[in-house]
């Protein structure tokens, strides 16, 4: 008989029970022969969508069967089979051959034969495997499903691995095998028991019963993977999470740690989420039983109670603002660390508020900062002096920083202003000094102030303004006008003066033969006229460009006002490198505390190139004139932000930087600076990469001349290379190392390999830390991490430190 095609909706869920009100006792039809009166059959909102080739009436057996490519839609549900049997009695369909059910969530079942009620809430199956839309798998060689939401599989296999192609009977990366496995939709789990946990085959883990989370479901109350360790001050430990979804907008994770040396340590986690942004609070605490177990004359060997609060969130006020904070404040410097609590374990943290906006070329930030150092020393020592080898004291406090740039759209007199305001605050609980060890240029190191006891704030505003001209001959002329005003208050604390006589702004002017000009307060001005000339030259070819643009600068100002004291701190300006990048700027200085004054004028030459298919090259080089007036770089400075830069002479170094782009995924970049008399190399920086889509090589290597004012007496050479290859689909190998040439040591190396596929991943790692003075091993760490989808992560890490984690 030839296939047709019957689309009857048959109204309500026992809908296919109307089909036995035909009067014969066995009939044979094609489908689509059939006239059946609906009218009074069932509840018109669920409609049942049958098609088949043949149905079969059987009144004496109250069955009615479909063969032949049967498909039935019923409520979101659909089901494909070879041949279905509904039984009035029992009120169950019967389907066998090649048995597909995709339920409205798009899961798919799939057997040789199943038995389900009539509205698909029940059902019976032999040899079953499912598949939901996540790709998540089931199998199974019986299941039943209760209640249109309860599926027990028995003897039943779980894996988030897809099968292979080519080999669908061969065993997944891995799989979860249970005696019983019990999928409950309404509460969204799925129950093991008595399961074993299998990899490539292989049975690795047997438990008694555990139970995970629906995997459909992206967010559920419940344990999460918890972590085993040791710690030779902790002793052994176990630390137990546990999930809790409040809302869809908000949840919470509580954290249960025991160890054996030091009790029990709790922890919480509050998240909640906005339309707008989101944030968290942290709180942790431990009673320690037993701080002996710490070194002495260490702050975990003095604390008992310990705790800490940390949080940070985010918010977008509107298209412009946003506003936010990261901060944790805790009892002691050093228990984040210790303890390695998430959020507050960085040996450095830095904790702040802010309000940002920003429109256009228009920019609004305020902040206010705090500098934690989370080490061991104590701040005092037994005897109540001040530890030195104690640095916290030393970290400001900053509040607040504020920045503000407003650019107008509209042009002023032809050009386009800019105008700058900055204002820092900040306080500091002791002088950060440096011990001058022999200042006679034997090795030993001037003595420097990085930072001042006591409190300092400035508040700075600046204009520029400048025009750019295009004369007929091409040359390019940008007058510039500059204008700036401070206002700074310093109160000194008795450190900064000198309470150790080999620190303090007594002994680094002493070293400098400089006034320390002590004030209150200080106001200093500073005005610019500055002219830049530019002549780019085009050279072109049938296949390259080529543009050579000389470029002169000239900037006529004053002297640095109070350029010969260190009464004003120097704050956020005390990294100065002189290389290309910075060569045509109006102040080389990297912040606010320091102006560069006097006149001085800057040339060069920039060249650009597109040398066709895909090759690239550019270069600057050039070098920068003192003309007149006192040089800033040259000047008194606590850390001797002008010594060695290259600018402290009249006549700077050369400075040049070269770049090189391939379209094979090779790119070199180099920048030198070149002593001014015999072109020696003073600094230089080399870096060449090459990137594909299945490898990737990086080198750098880097030369600094020696720096006796600083502590380096030495000139310093260190090489650091890396890479990684994608060696296979899913495998990939990494490496990376670092070379001090002046001692022929490797100071840092590292290797890993992972796997990733779509279903599992590992990473190992390897990874050391050695003195680049006696090469002795200083750290070394080996870890491991393995990801398995859908049952979540977890990993091994050992360190030389004597802590594990699993």
């Amino acid at each position: 008989m030839s296939k047709t095609d019957l689309s009857r909706r048959l109204l309500g869920a026992t809908a296919v029970v109307a089909l036995l009100t035909t009067t014969a006792p066995l009939g044979v039809l094609p489908a689509a022969a059939q006239a059946i009166d609906l009218s009074s059959a069932g509840d018109p909102s669920a409609d049942m969508l049958l098609e088949a080739d043949t149905l079969i009436y059987d009144n004496d057996r109250n069955r009615i069967t479909a063969v032949g490519s049967v498909q039935i839609e019923y409520d979101g549900n659909r089901l494909v089979a070879q041949r279905v049997t509904y039984d009035r009695a029992t009120s169950r369909l019967i389907a066998s051959g090649g048995v597909e059910i995709i339920d409205p969530d798009g899961t798919r079942f799939q057997s040789d034969e199943i038995d389900v009620t009539d509205d698909f809430a029940d059902a019976f199956v032999r040899t079953l495997r499912v598949e939901t839309p996540d790709r998540v798998y089931f199998g199974a060689d019986r299941a039943e499903r209760r209640d249109g939401a309860v599926t027990e599989f028995e003897r039943g296999v779980y894996t988030a691995c897809e099968p292979c192609e080519e080999n669908p009977d061969k065993s997944p990366v891995w799989n979860i095998k249970a005696q019983k496995i019990i999928w409950n939709g309404e509460t969204k789990t799925v129950r093991f028991e008595s399961a074993r946990f299998e990899f490539l085959g292989v049975p690795l883990a047997w438990l008694p019963a555990f139970e995970i989370a629906d995997p459909t479901v992206e967010r559920k109350s419940g344990f999460l993977f918890p972590t085993y360790g040791s710690s030779e001050r902790l002793g052994q430990y176990v630390r137990v999470p546990y999930y809790i979804a409040l809302s869809p907008t908000y949840d919470a994770t509580v954290y249960a740690s025991g160890y054996t040396h030091q009790g029990f340590l709790g922890e919480a986690e509050f998240r909640q989420r906005f339309d707008n942004g989101e944030y968290n609070l942290k709180i942790a605490g431990i009673s320690q039983r037993d701080p002996g177990q710490f070194l002495p004359d260490t702050v975990d060997a003095h604390e008992t109670g310990r705790g800490l609060i940390a949080s940070r969130g985010n918010f977008a006020i509107n298209p412009r603002w946003q506003f936010g904070w990261d901060g944790m404040i805790q009892t002691d410097k050093n228990f984040g660390y210790t303890y390695d609590i998430e959020q507050a374990n960085a040996y450095r943290v830095t904790s702040q508020v802010y309000l940002t906006g920003l429109n256009g070329r228009n920019f609004f930030d305020l902040r206010a900062y705090s500098f934690q150092t989370q080490e061991a020393a104590l701040d005092f020592l037994p005897d109540g002096t001040r530890n030195p080898l104690a640095s916290s004291p030393l970290q400001p406090v900053v509040l607040p920083s504020f920045d503000y740039s407003l650019t107008p759209d509209t042009p002023i007199a032809g050009g386009e202003l800019t105008i700058d305001v900055n204002s820092q605050a900040l306080w500091r609980d002791r002088f950060d000094g440096r011990d001058p060890g022999a200042v006679d240029g034997s090795g030993g190191s001037f003595p420097s102030g990085r930072g001042l006891d006591g409190g300092s704030g400035r508040l700075t505003a600046e204009a520029e303004w400048k025009r750019t001209f295009i004369t007929p001959g091409g040359l390019v002329l940008t007058p510039m006008l500059h204008a700036r005003q401070d206002a700074i208050g310093v109160h000194f604390g008795d450190g900064a003066l000198g309470a150790d006589p080999r620190f303090g702004l007594d002994a680094v002017a002493g070293a400098q033969n400089a006034s320390t000009d002590i004030r209150s307060a200080y106001y200093r001005s500073m005005a610019t006229a500055g002219l830049e000339a530019r002549w780019p030259i085009l050279f072109s070819t049938s296949s390259s460009t080529h543009i050579l643009e000389p470029t002169a600068q000239l900037f006529a100002r004053p002297n640095e006002p109070y350029g010969n004291t260190l009464g004003i701190p120097n704050e956020d300006a005390q990294s100065l490198v002189f290389d290309a990048t910075n060569l045509f700027q109006r102040d080389k200085f990297s912040g606010y505390d320091r102006i560069e004054g006097g006149t001085r004028a800057n040339v060069g030459l920039r060249y650009t190139g597109d040398l066709g298919g895909g090759w690239g090259a550019s270069a600057i080089v050039g070098q920068s004139y003192h003309l007149a007036g006192q040089n800033p770089f040259a000047s008194p400075d606590l850390v001797y932000a002008g010594a060695y830069s290259g600018l402290e002479e009249d006549v700077s170094d050369f400075v040049g930087m070269v770049g090189l782009s391939t379209p094979v995924g090779v790119s070199v970049a180099a920048g030198a600076r070149f002593d001014k008399d015999d072109f020696a190399v003073q600094r230089t920086d080399v870096a060449a990469s090459y990137t594909s889509a299945f490898a990737s090589v990086s080198a750098q290597y880097a030369f600094i001349e020696a720096q006796p004012a600083y502590g380096f007496s030495d000139d310093r050479h260190e090489v650091r290379v890396g890479g990684s290859a994608q060696v296979h689909e899913y495998w990939r190998v990494f490496a990376n190392a670092t070379f001090d040439l002046n001692t022929s040591n490797m100071v840092q190396r590292g290797i890993g390999f992972a796997y990733d596929d779509d279903c599992f991943g590992v990473n190992f790692t390897y990874a050391e830390n050695r003195s680049n003075f006696d090469n002795e091993v200083l750290t070394r760490d080996f870890g491991v991490n393995i990801t398995l989808r859908t049952l979540g992560d977890f990993g091994r890490s050992t360190s030389s430190g004597g802590t594990t984690t699993f």
